[in-house]
């Protein structure tokens, strides 16, 4: 379970997230959809505790972050939009690297380490530098130490990003089994397609403030106009002119 109320972060005058509050139920997928600089990152920053808010309060599955941080970090997952890897290590060291600052002990670990490592389609480079990797297999690695000690939640920001069609099912049907499973899983995405297809809820975020949330078929109730495309609904709410204005533009 994430939970977050009245989160405030100020970046000097400036409100990057000004008092937005939303809840991820356990095996609840969660689209935190917005426009570029509308807040998303800052949000998923501070609820993986790499970033301190100004005001506010955030809650992993019982634990508060600012009174009980490293109860609340064991807990979560967090896949970044930018991961930052150690290129001169194996895929198996830089998994291992990873599992030892969960404490997770060396027999178990490396256990864990194959299964992940099977299941998103990297096995057969266990031993080679990850600075060998394309882009997308970098991701799926990011996400093989993500679930390593098996946290109960899970943030990810734009997690289909340099991902080919296979590796992004891959991805998906992952995130449904963890899902499946009552992991809580929050994720930004600027692909309104796989939000549609993927996500129970939906909130969406705009200069900081949350300005819809609800389930797929309620955000698409909220946008009017008579065209219930996610898209559509997302441009019109988000200040963006509806698709057809956008053609007729161009």
């Amino acid at each position: 379970m994430i939970a977050i109320r009245d989160l405030v972060k100020h970046y000097g005058r400036f409100a990057a997230v000004d008092g937005i509050s939303l809840e991820v139920h356990p095996g609840e997928i969660h689209g935190f959809l917005g426009p570029n600089g509308a807040g998303k990152t800052t949000t998923l920053r501070m609820i993986a505790g790499l970033a301190k808010p100004t005001a506010g309060t955030i809650v992993v599955n019982g634990h508060d972050l600012a009174a009980d941080p490293d109860a609340a970090k064991m807990s979560l997952g967090y896949i970044p939009d930018r991961p930052f890897i150690y290129e001169k290590l194996t895929a198996g060291e830089f998994l291992a690297f990873h599992g030892a600052l969960y404490g997770l002990e060396a027999g178990p670990l490396e256990a864990r380490i194959a299964d992940m490592l099977a299941l998103f389609e990297l096995a057969r480079w266990k031993d080679e530098l990850v600075e060998s990797f394309s882009h997308g297999m970098k991701q799926r690695l990011v996400m093989c130490a993500a679930f390593l000690h098996r946290p109960r939640a899970l943030v990810v920001d734009e997690p289909m990003v340099g991902l080919d069609p296979r590796g992004a099912r891959l991805v998906k049907g992952v995130f449904r089994a963890m899902s499946a499973r009552g992991v809580a899983m929050l994720m930004s995405t600027h692909t309104l397609e796989v939000a549609q297809e993927m996500c129970d809820r939906i909130s969406i975020i705009q200069k900081g403030r949350i300005i819809a949330s609800g389930t797929v078929d309620e955000i698409r109730a909220m946008g009017g106009g008579g065209d219930d495309r996610l898209t559509a609904v997302f441009l019109r709410l988000t200040g963006g002119g509806a698709l057809q204005e956008i053609d007729e533009a161009l």
